[in-house]
């Protein structure tokens, strides 16, 4: 039996280190976010070209800029609410409180996200607030889901619909992360307490 009968694909790719692999959407997406978070920018004609493909077929995988920007966000951002919630402690409208000022905290600590919201504000408000937009529509939903986990246990005892709630608290969320863009200044921790507290009052807190 000959010796390329006995080679696997990842033997052959090994031993032709010339061949290429064929890019996939997901190697688009993973190239995408690691080149934002080192330098905060998108620039799809070069992601094409890293990638060894060409606009049109990148453009199918990912629909625009703004949906792989979105997708880019969220990837970020779901897995920094999830692990506050399991980390914050307390119940009911405490308890979300503690979610909603651990997640905006560790937002507004983020270097790649400042910098990206100093440099490209307009732009990154429209991927991360805009109505119309895919995250800020699955950042509503998550919080809802939370809301709506409190509400079950009898801890929490809106006085408005669930997605009403959930959409004004990541208003206000939203207000303290883009305080430079808003007010001109700084993002600052005691706005962000002021924040908690007006999310307490909106729970029925005190």
């Amino acid at each position: 039996m000959s010796e390329l009968k006995h080679k696997t694909p990842l033997s052959q790719a090994l031993s032709n280190k010339s061949a290429r692999s064929r890019a996939t959407p997901l190697d688009a997406f993973n190239l995408a976010k690691k080149n934002w978070l080192l330098t905060q920018k998108l620039n799809v004609g070069e992601l094409a070209e890293e990638l060894g493909v060409s606009r049109a077929t990148l453009f199918r995988w990912i629909g625009n800029k703004d949906l792989l920007m979105g997708e880019i966000m969220w990837s970020i951002y779901k897995p920094t609410v999830l692990k506050a919630r399991k980390e914050c402690p307390g119940e009911g409208v405490e308890y979300v409180v503690n979610v909603f000022r651990e997640v905006n905290t560790q937002i507004l600590n983020s270097q790649p996200m400042r910098t990206w919201l100093h440099s490209d504000g307009q732009y990154a408000v429209s991927i991360l607030s805009s109505k119309n937009s895919h995250f800020h529509s699955r950042m509503v939903e998550l919080n809802s889901e939370l809301l709506k986990q409190e509400t079950e246990k009898g801890l929490i005892h809106p006085a408005m619909t669930i997605d009403s709630l959930s959409y004004f608290m990541c208003r206000i969320g939203n207000s303290c992360i883009f305080s430079e863009m808003i007010l001109g200044q700084e993002p600052d921790p005691n706005q962000l307490e002021e924040a908690c507290t007006a999310v307490r009052i909106l729970l029925g807190g005190r």
